[in-house]
């Protein structure tokens, strides 16, 4: 009797081994990444589109068995949830993203970079960002990105990095930005931000790029320590330095030039040039004169000041000759140029020196000493006649060799130009 019960094994077993077989099939062909990932992934491509030229979505099959490895731009964690988002290649060759950011990007929950590389992608930055509290990196530059920072970036508590470069935002920065424990680059630059700085930073700030904006009032009285490079040109902003530059020791680069700050330049920038080879005030409305210091270090090759275009006084100080590119032009600087500088430019260690549109009145020539073909210097509209640096002008600087006498003995005298 026991073999007829045979083919009913058999038959059970095939079913088992079918019903087996199509789960394991099933298994295979489910797409190797999160559901709501890949949900979140289909919103975003429906919300842009390649520019004629850029091929970004082309990788882009929802139906892929694997996007976390097919998907260009996607990475994911060994547990297949998205973890870094590049939109775009950034290749000089791809024209990059259009379209707009879709909010369904606050559904990858484990992103901790989130990038969109240079295109013409328009529309707000999608306030539910905020909500991603593994993000530590945002980079969405050089589009046409409107609206204002989200404050609810405030909430983001591992940032390190928010670069919103080169778009069209609007409005203030949040204060609370300059308050994230870990944020450590902050670029805001070539915007259209408007109202003051948040008046303390207590981020542990290394690079902060605010140029180009629309920013007004003065420096905040706290800025960070740990500041390595600081630029807030080309705004509006006004009012004498604050002593809070004074305590920046870690800054190597700082640039607040085209505002229009006012009253003397401290000292303090001045007195490490080792570390702060870098100094861009010009175009502001600077007064007084420079601080005359024999015990501060020579300047260093590759150093740049520029303080030119403002209303500085007095004698030229020596401490500045060392500097590698050294432009003073377009000031009220008075005697003659101090002999090391003479030996700075004759030796090469000065490179370029523009002294034009000031009073100085003399520039001691050594004798039978040719300059160094390396080296640029222009000394037109003072009040001497130029022994050297007729041709290395620029065109602003006009072709009038010396400034009229009458000028000279007014202004040499404590009268007034205007």
């Amino acid at each position: 009797m026991a073999h007829h019960h045979k083919p009913h094994f058999f038959l059970l077993l095939l079913v088992v081994f079918s019903v087996n077989n199509a789960a394991v099939l099933s298994y295979q062909h489910r797409p190797k990444i999160n559901a709501f990932d890949l949900a979140a992934l289909s919103a975003i491509k429906d919300s842009l589109t390649d520019i004629p030229g850029s091929r970004f979505f082309s990788t882009w099959d929802l139906t892929a068995p694997d996007p976390c490895s097919s998907f260009t731009g996607v990475t994911c964690s060994f547990d297949n949830r998205i973890t870094i988002l590049s939109l775009g290649t950034g290749l000089s060759d791809s024209p990059g993203l259009a379209g707009s950011l879709s909010p369904a990007l606050s559904n990858l929950t484990e992103l901790t970079q989130l990038i969109l590389f240079p295109g013409l992608v328009t529309g707000p930055i999608p306030p539910q960002l905020g909500h991603l509290t593994n993000l530590r990196v945002i980079s969405l530059t050089n589009n046409r990105l409107t609206g204002s920072i989200p404050t609810s970036f405030s909430c983001l508590p591992y940032l390190h990095t928010l670069d919103l470069s080169s778009n069209r935002l609007t409005g203030s920065i949040p204060p609370g930005l300059t308050k994230l424990q870990f944020l450590k680059v902050l670029i805001l630059s070539s915007n259209e931000l408007t109202g003051e700085l948040p008046r303390a930073m207590s981020a542990q700030l290394l690079h902060l790029d605010l140029k180009n904006n629309n920013i007004c009032g003065p420096l905040p009285t706290r800025l960070p320590l740990t500041l390595r490079y600081l630029s807030i040109s080309m705004n509006s902003m006004w009012g004498p330095l604050s002593n809070g530059l004074e305590s920046l020791s870690e800054l190597a680069y700082l640039d607040l030039s085209m505002n229009q700050f006012s009253g003397p330049i401290p000292a303090s920038l001045f007195s490490n040039p080792t570390t702060l080879t870098s100094l861009f005030l010009q175009r502001n409305n600077f007064s007084g004169g420079l601080p005359v210091d024999p015990t501060v270090p020579s300047y260093g090759e590759g150093s740049i000041v520029d303080l030119s275009h403002n209303f500085i006084t007095g004698l030229l100080p020596p401490f500045l000759a060392g500097v590698d590119t050294l432009f003073l032009n377009n000031n009220r600087l008075i005697g003659p140029v101090p002999e090391e500088y003479v030996k700075s430019v004759y030796s090469g260690t000065t490179k370029t020196l523009y002294l034009q549109h000031n009073y100085l009145s003399g520039f001691p020539l050594h004798r039978g000493s040719a300059l160094p073909d390396t080296v640029f210097i222009c000394l037109l509209y003072n009040c001497m006649i130029p022994p050297v640096g007729l041709s290395a002008c620029p065109a602003s600087a006009g072709r009038q060799p010396s400034r009229p006498e009458s000028q000279c003995s007014v202004f040499s005298h404590g009268g007034s130009l205007d």
